[in-house]
């Protein structure tokens, strides 16, 4: 995959957001021709175990986007009525997964471009709607030859964004609950694969699991023999946010 570095400048015109507008990006995009713009996240960045997992959403014409907002700053059982509102509205929707093995291959940043390179592909295989332009949160582009911009801090300004964003969280903690059953030692329905105090004792206690991400920091350091220097860097200091 190519090295993706952040745009310094973009050519398409945007506005100036008001603070209750979070669909002003979209309604000025499709003005300019874009039809069929898609918001674009991921969820699953920082834990210690399990996939990163993308969402992407592109609102129908009639849907109501005042109720997307950013799925970290609500509650678990708010981003399920929304998960639940989204799938049975006329929204296109595509979900793209990287495992562990392909974020301990490639790195977290390069396997959480890959898996927004998935949805977006994923929302054109399961709607027959191809999106012509793409609203991405963050500071660098989904590996693809679309249209596109990122948006620092995306869920606040664009709901297309925070409805992706609920897509790729609610998705994630489903696949992380279902890994419990599998794994209940590390309790993964509590902390989703997080380095909280506890999952990080679980880890000293019963060792790594095949979910586990070997070279992340509080588990790359039941790997170190013959792990490389490459392997051993702070995945978390790819991200310049």
């Amino acid at each position: 995959m190519r090295k993706n570095t952040p745009p310094s400048s973009s050519p398409f015109l945007l506005p100036s957001l008001p603070d209750a507008d979070t669909f002003a990006f979209e309604r000025s995009l499709k003005k300019q021709g874009f039809l069929h713009v898609a918001g674009v996240d991921e969820a699953g960045r920082g834990p210690l175990a399990g996939p990163v997992v993308a969402g992407c959403v592109i609102f129908s014409p009639k849907c109501d986007t005042s109720p997307y907002q950013d799925s970290k700053k609500i509650t678990a059982r708010q981003r399920d009525i929304l998960f639940k509102t989204l799938s049975h509205s006329k929204a296109a929707i595509g979900i793209g997964i990287a495992d562990p093995a392909e974020i301990d291959r490639i790195n977290i940043l390069q396997a959480s471009l890959l898996a927004m390179q998935r949805a977006v592909q994923d929302c054109a295989e399961n709607s027959g709607l191809s999106p012509d332009f793409l609203l991405v949160d963050g500071t660098f582009k989904v590996p693809l030859e679309l249209p596109q911009q990122p948006l620092t801090k995306g869920e606040s300004k664009s709901a297309s964004i925070a409805a992706a964003s609920i897509i790729a969280k609610v998705t994630r903690d489903r696949i992380m609950a279902e890994y419990h059953l599998q794994y209940p030692q590390y309790n993964f329905q509590q902390h989703k694969g997080y380095p909280t105090k506890a999952h990080r004792a679980a880890i000293a206690e019963f060792g790594p699991s095949s979910l586990h991400r070997k070279t992340f920091k509080g588990v790359r350091e039941f790997f170190q023999e013959g792990t490389s220097v490459e392997e051993q860097a702070e995945q978390k200091y790819l991200w310049k946010e």
